[in-house]
């Protein structure tokens, strides 16, 4: 009976410690793979070159992922939460659930079409989405709480990452689907991934109808917390006071 050698699951250990400290990311995963290969056995200079090469193969991908983020930041300067909620503020009838749900049906469907970088948190969820829906909040509610306003912004997230992981289940060529097909494929069960996506979509539909509930009712949760919160102010002995005052300055 050959004997596996357990040692090289250090490295998770140390990158689930380093995150926990919170050290330089860069610096907690060479760790975690210098002390990966030590564990296994590997000579230090076939370590070195592993880095190596993984360092070639993916120098790239930030020019990939900052890119955006310096494209969205100088958009922002210039005003592009500003537009955005102007823009949102004379829709009639649009209402933060609203928006929501409709942008949930955007991501949702192209998602499913395995256009997956088309939303996000970093292009879409902080520059747009969220200030649109805080505008509208803010619009029927001027003096709307802080904490009401960061469930919002928190509501608008979790719609991107409901669209995303629910839409993108339907699309064939997802690594998920790719998974589940050459598991059951070892196992014995033939399968396609075809129809492995399809019945993605009941599933995609369930969650759809569910969070679109969701945000429906946290339009009325809204409603409710305003009218609320005006009946409160036009009972305080502040604007009780005010009429007397003005009476005695006219006598």
């Amino acid at each position: 009976m050959d004997v596996v050698n357990l040692w090289p699951l250090l490295g998770i250990g140390v990158v689930m410690l380093g995150f926990l400290l919170k050290f330089n990311p860069v610096l907690v995963v060479l760790v975690a793979g210098i002390i990966t290969g030590l564990a296994a056995l590997m000579p230090i200079r076939e370590i070195l070159a592993q880095l190596g090469e993984g360092f070639l193969k993916t120098r790239t991908l930030p020019v990939i992922l900052l890119l955006p983020l310096a494209v969205i930041g100088l958009a922002e300067r210039h005003g592009l939460k500003q537009q955005a909620q102007n823009f949102i503020k004379n829709l009639k009838g649009a209402t933060v659930g609203r928006l929501l749900t409709v942008y949930l049906a955007a991501r949702e469907s192209t998602a499913a079409l395995g256009l997956t970088s088309l939303g996000g948190h970093p292009q879409m969820v902080r520059p747009l989405l969220a200030p649109m829906a805080e505008a509208l909040a803010e619009q029927r509610w001027p003096s709307i709480p802080e904490r009401i306003r960061e469930k919002v912004k928190a509501m608008a997230a979790a719609t991107d990452n409901i669209g995303l992981f629910f839409g993108e289940d339907i699309f064939v060529a997802f690594g998920a689907i790719v998974l589940m097909h050459t598991f059951l494929r070892e196992s014995g069960i033939e399968t396609d991934p075809l129809h492995i996506a399809l019945w993605g979509i009941p599933t995609a539909l369930c969650a759809f109808a569910i969070h679109a509930y969701r945000l429906r009712q946290m339009d009325l949760m809204l409603r409710r917390l305003q009218a609320q919160a005006a009946g409160v102010e036009g009972n305080s002995p502040t604007s009780a006071v005010a009429p007397a005052t003005t009476s005695g300055d006219q006598v």
